[in-house]
């Protein structure tokens, strides 16, 4: 039996993949901190990912949030894979930035091809996360908003955690200090889980917005 995919659901998913491209394009870029932390510049859209995921996850299933993962795995590849003939086709006479193209985006591939495995991990640890606590919070009859909220901020704790420790030995191993990937992964973690508890009040809004406006629209999990 074929499932449908509500217009809320497809606007979701659009959202969740235009983040993920954007985050990969300007991860190459550090970002120096107070207090010695240094973050990327993916840190700016990329947690946004993760409150998608988890609206996803609750209102529509895991097997919903898979899809949404997949397709941002997807598209992100099919953005690496014309980055690279971008760069390889000849440029015109007046073409003069080859060498400022290949240097912003010729390290886009190892950061997307990082990313790539560092998503996904990250993406459906997240997602199964966020699926077994609801699950069992669902048998014990304790759901409500504070089962939430534990549920979106322990389920980015792992998933941001997961996708820290694959992403950034990957993409900067042999390019920056390991004490400043070091400090990526432990600042990333902390910042984007920071994030989603600050924004938690508008995750929750989003929640329930969902299940009033698309309650047909979900999928089973």
């Amino acid at each position: 039996m074929k499932q449908k995919v509500s217009f809320t659901l497809m606007i979701l998913t659009v959202v969740f993949v235009v983040c993920i491209i954007i985050a990969n394009l300007i991860e190459i870029k550090t970002i120096d901190l107070p207090f010695g932390l240094t973050v990327t510049a993916g840190m700016a859209i990329f947690p946004l990912s993760y409150i998608i995921n988890d609206c996803v996850t609750e209102v529509y299933g895991f097997r919903a949030a898979r899809m949404v993962i997949w397709t941002g795995f997807a598209m992100s590849l099919f953005t690496a894979i014309f980055l690279n003939l971008a760069i390889l086709l000849p440029g015109g006479a007046d073409w003069q930035h080859q060498q400022a193209m290949e240097a912003v985006y010729g390290a886009v591939p190892r950061i997307m091809g990082a990313s790539f495995v560092a998503f996904l991990c990250g993406s459906m640890t997240n997602a199964w996360v966020m699926h077994l606590m609801k699950r069992k919070a669902t048998v014990r009859g304790t759901d409500g908003k504070w089962s939430f909220s534990l549920r979106a901020i322990l389920s980015t704790v792992w998933g941001e955690g997961v996708d820290s420790l694959i992403f950034f030995p990957v993409a900067f191993g042999g390019v920056l200090p390991w004490e400043v990937i070091g400090s990526l992964i432990v600042t990333q973690t902390l910042l984007k889980t920071l994030y989603e508890i600050i924004i938690l009040p508008v995750t929750l809004r989003a929640v329930r917005l969902l299940r009033k406006v698309d309650t047909e629209g979900a999928l089973p999990g």
